[in-house]
């Protein structure tokens, strides 16, 4: 008998441990990975940036994962509405959670909950299409915004801003966001950083990228580049940071109409208005003994959005051990307990790049592997009479490709590039003729 393992969550992580599993298995292996949405490929879909085709180009090679004998994707089935750790317990050899770091971390400061202060994974959602967050959530209506973090999401949120319509026309954004960016009033976008640049989180490649920018001024305060690093003591990836970051200080602008302020060595302290966002106030901050302390000097920005991007989280599963200390499901080499396994940022935290998940999956698939040998299988249930049961119809992976077909004729129909996004759940289902 082969053995039979479900995998909770369709993104990188859990796309990986389903190849980790048919490659590694010593013998004849079913995986069935389970996904909320009617989509797979998690963040590669809903968090890579529009314009960053050649890392959304990962899509292709998950797509031959799913594609391998044994694996079935079942999609539009929801982990603790539609089945439960006990139920898959009762189907399956072993259960592998991949759910990911699905929500921002909050800033834990006043005025955080007013309207118009966001969680950038929350405009990152509107901008790539997902299906939970409408096509008309955001309204681009104020002059300034700001940017809190200086990771490489932020960098896609302000290079997103920063960009024309017609820069992203050929991209999959959803024709509503498409045309919410093209009435866009932002003139100005302030990026902001509680430390240096020397300790920013962006890759090199992002950061240029944001000098590139046709459409928005690059602006560094001179007072806060730092002149006085010595280069030479510096990792290589962070001494290139430095040296754009340096060259962007020096130069003037150039009268673009948008203005991207790139801010260092200043954090939020509060967020101001009446009712909804209306200015931000932030503290100059220096370093004393490695941590950052403020200066008791303040600064006030007159914005009406604050997209806040100081890190993702995972949330917990119904029945599944959380720790709230790392946000993370506690584990030994991906071990949770009996025949329950993690992997990717639920495991770890969010770390690391997308390939970081692939060896991160096969440790999972490791010791999964190493725990099952030998053993006799214990499933008593069949996984598609207890979805049927359940009033359950999984979107299948061929109905995925239909979903798929629907996009890339919405783009012909539309004169835009390969593919746009459908606007929500109720357009994707009604590509394979389910109601909404």
């Amino acid at each position: 008998m082969s053995l039979r393992v479900v995998i909770v969550g369709s993104g990188p992580a859990g796309i990986y441990t389903a190849e980790a599993l048919a490659r590694q298995a010593p013998g004849p292996v079913e995986v069935d990975v389970l996904e909320r949405l009617p989509t797979p490929y998690g963040l590669v879909r809903y968090g890579v940036a529009p314009d960053h085709t050649s890392i959304k180009s990962i899509a292709g090679y998950l797509r031959r994962v799913l594609e391998l004998p044994g694996v079935r994707f079942l999609g539009g089935v929801e982990f603790g509405r539609d089945v439960t750790t006990e139920d898959l317990l009762a189907c399956y050899d072993a259960v592998v959670y991949c759910t990911g770091a699905m929500v921002d971390r909050r800033m834990g400061i006043p005025g955080e909950d007013l309207p118009g202060s966001v969680a950038a994974t929350d405009f990152v959602n509107w901008y790539c299409g997902h299906p939970d967050m409408p096509g008309d959530r955001f309204v681009l209506d104020s002059p300034e915004i700001a940017v809190i973090g200086v990771g490489n999401v932020a960098v896609d949120v302000v290079r997103v801003l920063a960009k024309t319509a017609e820069e992203l026309r050929a991209t999959d954004v959803p024709e509503e966001v498409l045309a919410r960016l093209a009435s866009s009033q932002v003139k100005a976008i302030h990026m902001i950083g509680r430390r240096g640049p020397e300790h920013a989180k962006f890759t090199l490649k992002e950061l240029r990228e944001l000098g590139e920018l046709a459409n928005a001024d690059v602006c560094v305060r001179p007072d806060e580049a730092p002149v006085s690093v010595d280069l030479a003591d510096l990792p290589r990836q962070v001494r290139g940071n430095v040296e754009v970051i340096r060259a962007w200080a020096a130069r003037p602008p150039e009268g673009r109409p948008r203005r991207l302020d790139v801010r260092f060595w200043m954090r939020p302290v509060e967020i101001l208005g009446d009712g909804r966002v209306e200015a931000l106030r932030l503290e100059r901050t220096r370093l004393e003994g490695g941590r950052v302390v403020g200066t008791g000097e303040f600064e006030t920005l007159p914005v009406g959005m604050v997209l806040r991007s100081v890190g993702y989280q995972s949330v917990p599963l119904p029945g599944v051990p959380f720790s709230e200390a790392t946000m993370t499901v506690p584990n030994e080499a991906g071990r949770v307990r009996g025949r329950e396994y993690v992997a990717g940022w639920l495991k770890r935290g969010p770390t690391g790049v997308i390939g970081t998940n692939k060896s991160d999956a096969a440790e999972t698939v490791r010791t999964l592997l190493a725990d099952l040998a030998g053993r006799e299988p214990v499933r008593r249930a069949e996984p598609d009479a207890l979805l049927a049961e359940r009033g359950v119809s999984p979107v299948t992976y061929r109905q995925w490709l239909d979903i798929e077909a629907a996009e890339a004729a919405l783009a012909r129909s539309l004169d835009r590039g390969e593919r746009v996004k459908l606007p929500g759940l109720a357009a994707m289902l009604g590509a394979l003729g389910r109601p909404g």
